[in-house]
């Protein structure tokens, strides 16, 4: 109140020195700070599936399916190993759950890490590490894959592949080879939110794939052997969709999946070297997809899998290069990159 009484030049004076410390604590990676167009690191047959970026600490995070362990990677580049565990075979998906300090993995076994396959996992596990967000120290892992219901089915493959979050702290992963999307409470418990054949996919092909929770209560979630996004009502999952895509629109090969606002979808699509920015005005029952660089943004042929965004609202899409790890290219690639999504 004492404020208001003095002379307005006096005011915005000390309206500037407010705005000024604000911006003093708010950390480099938030605002103001131009972010690079791209961020390579080097670790020689590495291959990262997951990302995601940890605006606390400055760094991005990777996963990686040959060695198991998170890495965590710096704008200049340098790699360093943020977490292992002998239970990380192959790690897939991330998601940062920064309001619960906890970073979420799904772990795999496609059996490219060849210190830690073995016969009992091989393609036969899903499941969901828990690991301390600030330390990296593992706090609970959760075989999903082995929890079958009273009566449930019973699948001879898993995959876990990816990871949301809703408001409450409850988990949702997806099973690529299991028609499964699998719910654990806040409290540990784990359950099939979702199982329905329509869901399958041809043996050897992966089926559900990327999932993120929008905050009106659902699910969307990328299915790749068919290119659909499903979407899926919390409140009664057993009545989920498909999204309607507009006619000529292509999302084959569908991975990662960001959600930027509650309109507005970022798909990458692996094979196809792209990433196609969608929007909706009917809540998800369908979406448009802007003509040309204004709605597509390519990469090239690098096999790009998921997004990481950061807190200034820039998306950085990572080159995985998994495509080479599937032809056993020899010698195995040595060089990934973050880059920056920007749309025309």
């Amino acid at each position: 109140m004492h404020f208001s009484l003095l002379p307005l030049g006096a005011r915005l004076g000390v309206l500037g020195g407010l705005l000024t410390l604000v911006a003093a604590c708010k950390k480099d990676s938030d605002v103001g700070v131009s972010q690079p167009t791209e961020v390579n690191f080097t670790q020689a047959g590495l291959y990262p599936e997951g990302t995601q970026y940890d605006d606390q600490r400055g760094l991005f995070l990777v996963s990686s399916q040959t060695a198991g362990r998170i890495g965590q990677v710096n704008d200049a580049g340098s790699y360093s190993i943020f977490a292992d565990d002998p239970q990380l075979i192959s790690t897939i998906g991330l998601r940062l759950d920064a309001a619960r300090s906890r970073l979420l993995v799904a772990v795999s076994d496609p059996g490219y890490n060849a210190a830690r396959t073995s016969t009992a996992t091989k393609g036969k596990l899903a499941a969901l590490a828990i690991l301390n967000s600030s330390t990296g120290a593992k706090t609970n892992y959760l075989d999903l894959g082995a929890f079958t219901p009273v009566g449930g089915t019973t699948y001879p493959a898993h995959f876990a592949n990816d990871i949301a979050v809703d408001g409450v702290g409850n988990i949702f992963v997806t099973d690529s080879f299991a028609p499964i999307i699998y719910r654990v409470s806040a409290q540990g418990a784990i359950s099939r939110l979702l199982e329905n054949a329509a869901l399958s996919a041809p043996t050897g092909k992966f089926g559900l794939n990327g999932i993120i929770y929008h905050p009106s209560g659902y699910l969307l979630v990328a299915k790749s052997d068919e290119g659909a996004l499903i979407k899926v009502p919390l409140g009664n999952p057993g009545s989920f969709t498909k999204v309607t895509l507009p006619s000529g629109l292509d999302l084959s090969g569908i991975d990662g999946i960001q959600l930027i606002n509650n309109t507005t979808l970022l798909t990458v699509c692996n094979a196809q070297g792209k990433v196609y920015r969608l929007t909706t005005t009917d809540d998800f029952g369908s979406v448009a997809n802007a003509a040309g660089t204004a709605g597509t943004f390519s990469t090239g042929s690098v096999y790009p899998t998921t997004l990481a965004r950061r807190a200034d609202s820039t998306s950085y899409v990572l080159h995985s290069y998994l495509s080479a790890l599937q032809a056993s290219q020899n010698p195995p690639v040595a060089d990934y990159k973050l880059q920056k999504v920007r749309f025309k």
